[in-house]
């Protein structure tokens, strides 16, 4: 008689635990996005939270400016003219009534400055980055999966705003807009032209930075525009722009957050340089520009009028820079943080 065979490989039978030991339901395992790995590993590094707090301070101190100057019981436009000198040289300096003391010359609070200060160089810095990025991937989109004229066309808008002088083009426009809006009117007042110079920096920031934008996402989409899901999706009919919205654009959420992450400090320090040239923003706004441009003739004498914003502006760059990088590497899947 043969030995009756009791394989459960080869009887189909569960296998047996041995004596003694505990059986455990294996949990089922639920798979995960790029986005949801990306930020798991996001969460893990250290520096990336570390600036991640700093710029939510600096967005906290741009958002409640009115109660933080109201807290120390001035405002950013009061002239003091009683604490500066003859020669315009602050006679105080930080104490509990003005805690970063006055400016030069006009005696205004530096701390009110300050705090107020961060709101334009912010909302000037987000707008531009989602406008530009808003534009740079619907024409990449476009650009990278359609064929013929239009791929040649938007290829060749977005060659020419490359290749355009962007200095050149940020000094002319304020001044463009201002004549445009107002044409020979008398008596344009400074709100006015703040106004505008705000606005127009917006516009020329949105302008020049969505082409690099849409060349990465053409680049994108020409690769994936020839992958097996968006050839069956054509194949049964599909319409086009549900092919770009809904298949093609969640592939390309890290290198959108990539690209918007790094080009926000980049438009921090650039509105920052252009106020300080003269073509950016202008009074009555408070800004960091503004102020540093004012402080260069001040700076032996009160060099606390120069600091405050340029540790600033530095502070916030570099923690933006930081994260900006530890997102591309937390997109990245070759990279093992």
């Amino acid at each position: 008689m043969e030995p009756l065979i009791d394989d459960p490989a080869l009887t189909g039978k569960p296998l047996s635990a041995e004596p003694g030991t505990v059986t455990k339901k294996s949990s089922s395992t639920q798979g995960k996005s790029l986005t949801q790995i990306a930020m798991a590993r996001l969460r893990k590094d250290k520096t990336a939270m570390v600036c991640l707090s700093i710029v939510v301070f600096f967005v906290l101190i741009a958002v409640f400016a009115p109660l933080l100057a109201k807290l120390e019981g001035q405002d950013p436009t009061t002239y003091h003219m009683d604490l500066v000198d003859d020669y315009g040289f602050p006679t105080i300096g930080p104490n509990s009534e003005h805690w970063f003391g006055v400016e030069p010359r006009l005696g205004r609070d530096n701390f009110a400055r300050w705090v107020y200060g961060a709101r334009p160089s912010l909302i000037v810095a987000a707008s531009a980055t989602v406008i530009s990025t808003l534009i740079g991937v619907v024409v990449g989109l476009v650009a990278g999966f359609a064929r013929g004229w239009v791929d040649r066309m938007l290829s060749w808008v977005i060659d020419f705003t490359l290749s355009l002088p962007s200095l050149l083009f940020a000094i002319a426009v304020p001044a463009v807009a201002v004549s445009v809006i107002y044409g020979a009117q008398e008596g344009v007042s400074a709100e006015q032209t703040s106004d505008v110079r705000f606005y127009s920096l917006i516009f020329v920031l949105s302008f020049v930075g969505w082409a690099n934008l849409a060349r990465l996402i053409r680049g994108e989409v020409l690769s994936l525009r020839e992958r097996e899901f968006i050839q069956a999706a054509r194949v049964l009919g599909v319409p086009t722009h549900k092919i770009l919205f809904k298949e093609l654009l969640p592939n390309l959420v890290a290198p959108i957050v990539v690209a918007s992450s790094l080009a926000l400090p980049t438009y921090i320090v650039t509105e920052a340089g252009l106020t300080v040239l003269g073509v950016g923003l202008s009074e009555p706004t408070p800004s960091w520009g503004l102020t540093i441009s004012a402080a260069t003739s001040y700076y032996r004498e009160d060099p606390l009028y120069l600091w405050i914003p340029v540790l600033g502006i530095t502070i916030l760059v570099i923690s933006l820079s930081l994260l900006g990088d530890a997102i591309r590497d937390a997109f990245d899947p070759r990279t093992r943080r």
